[in-house]
């Protein structure tokens, strides 16, 4: 993934107004993030825990999800799977809940997925994170595989969300 600015990120909003993207939290980190390793820039808001977002190159561009989910202390302790990169975690996968974007969403209608809590499924593929004993399991699939699936999952969630 190419390296993103802060006025990017904000522009790529669809399922929320201008005025929100302008409003929530950015990482400041953005100079140094992974980019090489990242297929998609997801985040959780420090300033509120049961917020998070999503960025992902799709059809030429930019799109980002403002996406709701449950706080820390909301931790599961039995083992889930990420539907977006297959990664297996105790406690680390969370119930993402996207509102739709358009007339849909200021109805209240809003599409969810299963997904890495810390939106790290880039890196838990690469195995440049580690998700404990049993987090990837064996695949013949070759990693630019795994990869163009998870993008591929993202990119569905994404259409689902501007359906």
């Amino acid at each position: 993934m190419e390296p993103l600015t802060e006025q990017e990120i904000r522009a790529a909003f669809v399922n929320c107004t201008k005025g929100e993207a302008k409003r929530l939290s950015v990482p400041r980190d953005l100079a140094d993030r992974p980019w090489e390793d990242l297929d998609y820039l997801g985040w959780r808001d420090p300033q509120a825990p049961d917020r998070a977002y999503l960025v992902s190159p799709l059809d030429g561009g930019l799109k980002a999800l403002a996406l709701r989910c449950p706080g820390p202390g909301a931790q599961q302790t039995r083992r889930s799977m990420c539907s977006m990169c297959l990664t297996t975690h105790t406690g680390g996968v969370s119930l993402m809940v996207a509102p739709k974007a358009g007339k849909a969403g200021q109805q209240g209608n809003s599409v969810g997925a299963y997904m890495c809590s810390d939106l790290a499924c880039s890196l838990y593929m690469r195995g440049k994170k580690d998700a404990g004993v049993g987090g990837r399991l064996h695949e013949s699939l070759t990693l630019e595989e795994k990869v163009q699936r998870t993008v591929s999952n993202i990119a569905a969630f994404m259409a689902k969300v501007t359906a």
